[in-house]
């Protein structure tokens, strides 16, 4: 998940285009990360060294690993370390978006030191988050504050990335936002949770994001936004809550949920407050309203 952050900071910075963003996005799979950005990304070696390594084994049949152990610059136990480390996804994204000429290895180290500095991370988050800890990245990211109520958005939240990451797709990004006035949608998929707290948890999407939800969840291709696509896209926002309920009751909180509301055309019910987070997977992007009433 922090790789679809990394590469909006990456994108919203200039320091990518869209384009190169999404090829490199493509990539991740078989793309293998080279062992000068992982000793680079460990603070084993500058990017200046990694390039002096890079620019020897041009001029010698020996590897990287080789090269730096006999310059002094890796032991034997941090190059087995970092063998095992090369499929941590943001690093693929960046070895990619190297490959490619869109960044030197130089601007991706200093892209990830400014990253942790503007949401003002520790190191033990910073390694959290990008050792795929969706409960930190959520807590530390979504910049929510230390508001009661906002324990319930980071629990939600939280839970949800993983669901949407295990049936729906795992490139994932959440951006939260403030609900408009008068805000409609094409398709609305709610439902509520009542008991020791009310909350209102929903799905806002148009007609694109609607069927690629339904098909992702449906496990195959729904072309019309029919009964079934309507089943499916209801049946995952019920699943979810379902184990936000059970994730609750082992709190000693007891809640419970009301049937699935699904409409065309339409418009929010009245709430105090609340939020509108924008989910953007791979390829579309919908909207997940929640709100939360003491």
């Amino acid at each position: 998940m922090f790789t679809q952050y990394f590469g909006h900071y990456l994108l919203n910075r200039n320091l990518v285009s869209l384009p190169q963003l999404h090829e490199a996005l493509e990539q991740l799979q078989s793309t293998r990360v080279k062992l000068g950005v992982l000793s680079v990304n460990a603070g084993y070696m500058s990017a200046a060294q990694a390039d002096e390594i890079n620019q020897l084994q041009a001029t010698m049949d020996k590897r990287f690993g080789e090269i730096a152990i006999k310059q002094g610059l890796l032991t034997e136990e941090q190059l087995s370390q970092l063998l095992s480390a090369q499929k941590e996804s943001h690093l693929v994204l960046g070895q990619a978006l190297i490959d490619r000429g869109a960044l030197t290895l130089e601007q991706f180290q200093e892209a990830l030191a400014q990253y942790k500095r503007e949401h003002y991370l520790s190191d033990e988050q910073f390694e959290a988050i990008k050792n795929g800890d969706i409960d930190v990245l959520v807590s530390t990211l979504l910049k929510l504050d230390e508001k009661k109520e906002n324990e319930w958005y980071r629990q939600y939240l939280a839970l949800l990335a993983k669901n949407i990451i295990r049936f729906i797709d795992d490139q994932l990004f959440m951006e939260v936002n403030a609900i408009p006035r008068d805000y409609s949608c094409d398709w609305l998929v709610l439902q509520r949770i009542t008991g020791q707290t009310r909350i209102t948890t929903g799905f806002s999407m148009n007609e694109q994001s609607f069927l690629r939800l339904a098909s992702a969840y449906a496990e195959e291709l729904i072309s019309a936004p029919d009964e079934m696509a309507e089943a499916s896209v209801g049946e995952f926002l019920n699943l979810h809550n379902g184990l936000f309920l059970v994730a609750m009751s082992n709190h000693g909180i007891e809640l419970e949920l009301s049937p699935q509301e699904i409409s065309r055309n339409a418009a929010l019910p009245l709430i105090q407050s609340g939020m509108l987070i924008t989910i953007y997977l791979s390829d579309v992007s919908f909207e997940l309203i929640l709100t939360v009433n003491g």
